[in-house]
C-alpha cells in the first residue's frame, strides 16, 4: 500500500489549538501530512506569512510524518504539485459546511482525482477561531488558551499587550 498524502491549507492567523488537534488528527490517518500556508489571502492578516510558518513548524514538530510548506494559486495545483491525493478541511460547527462543501465540489470538479476529508476538532477546540484569537488580542486579552505558545508569544509583541 502507497503512503498517502494529505493537505492542510488555511491562513492559520494565528495558529489555533483547534488547528493543531486536527494536524495531530490527520496525522494519524495520513503517511504524510504537507500543512500549506497561504501566502496570497483576500483576508487582512495580522502575521506575515514568515511568521505564521514559523508559529506551525514549531508547533508540529512534534509530528514526525508533518511538513510545512507556502502556498499561492489554486489549491488542487498546489496538492498535484505535492503528490497529494486528499485536502484535509476543518469543520468546527454547522455553519462552516456550507462553504466547505461548495469549495470540495469545486476543487472535485476542477481535480477530480483529490478527495477532500472533513475532519473536527476535539469538542474542547470547536468553539477557537483564529478571528476570535485576534480579537481577543486586539483588546489586550490573554490568548495562551486558545493558541500554541510560540502563536502566543508572537501575538503578544505584535498588540504589546498580554
Amino acid at each position: 500500500m502507497s503512503i498517502i498524502t494529505a493537505i492542510y491549507p488555511g491562513t492559520f492567523d494565528p495558529l489555533t489549538f483547534g488547528h493543531l488537534d486536527v494536524i495531530e488528527r490527520a496525522s494519524a490517518l495520513f503517511g504524510k501530512i504537507i500543512v500549506s500556508a497561504a501566502i496570497s489571502t483576500s483576508k487582512n492578516t495580522l502575521l506575515s506569512i514568515e511568521e505564521r510558518v514559523d508559529i506551525i513548524k514549531a508547533s508540529v514538530s512534534h509530528i514526525k510524518n508533518c511538513e510545512v510548506v507556502t502556498f499561492d494559486g489554486l489549491l488542487v495545483d498546489h496538492a498535484k504539485s505535492k503528490n497529494a491525493s486528499v485536502i484535509i478541511r476543518g469543520l468546527r460547527a454547522i455553519s462552516d459546511f456550507e462553504y466547505e462543501f461548495q469549495m470540495a465540489l469545486t476543487n472535485r470538479k476542477i481535480a477530480g482525482n483529490i478527495e477532500t476529508v472533513f475532519l473536527m476538532p476535539s469538542e474542547k477546540f470547536s468553539f477557537i477561531s483564529s478571528t476570535l484569537v485576534r480579537e481577543i488580542a486586539r483588546y489586550g486579552g490573554d490568548v495562551k488558551d486558545f493558541v500554541p505558545e510560540e502563536a502566543a508569544k508572537v501575538i503578544k509583541e505584535k498588540f504589546g499587550k498580554n
